[in-house]
């Protein structure tokens, strides 16, 4: 399911992209700062084009991508949450070695350890 929300923003930002990059420019901003726009009346007024197929595209795919990267940010964060060290003291030890029938546990050997060898310290006699 996560795969195929991010590959969905992936689609939706490339439309996007392609909707605004294909938008008339309306003039204004800071290109009528600087000259860049006419004097004209509509240019200075502006002029309304909000039923312009592009505009509807741009906002229905700037919508629909904020609302993708919102539930996937939601879908990521639930998976890696931050653990607390206190579950670990929380949960159950692991289950004790199972035991021979000796009734020692089956991991120490049944046959006794070597015993080291033993070194005096006592003082040589003269």
């Amino acid at each position: 399911m996560y795969t195929f929300l991010l590959v969905l923003l992936i689609l939706d930002a490339l439309i996007l992209a392609a909707a605004v990059l294909l938008q008339a420019g309306k003039g204004g901003g800071v290109a009528a700062n600087f000259g860049g726009a006419s004097s004209a009346a509509p240019a200075v007024l502006g002029s309304r084009q909000a039923g312009d197929l592009l505009t509807k595209t741009s906002w229905w795919a700037g919508g629909i991508f904020i609302f993708l990267a919102f539930v996937l940010q939601l879908m990521s964060s639930r998976a890696a949450g931050p653990r607390s060290i206190l579950d670990d003291i929380a949960a159950p030890a692991t289950a004790p070695a199972p035991t021979t029938g000796t009734g020692l546990p089956s991991a120490v050997p049944l046959t006794p350890a070597p015993a080291a060898p033993t070194t005096s310290t006592t003082p040589p006699q003269p």
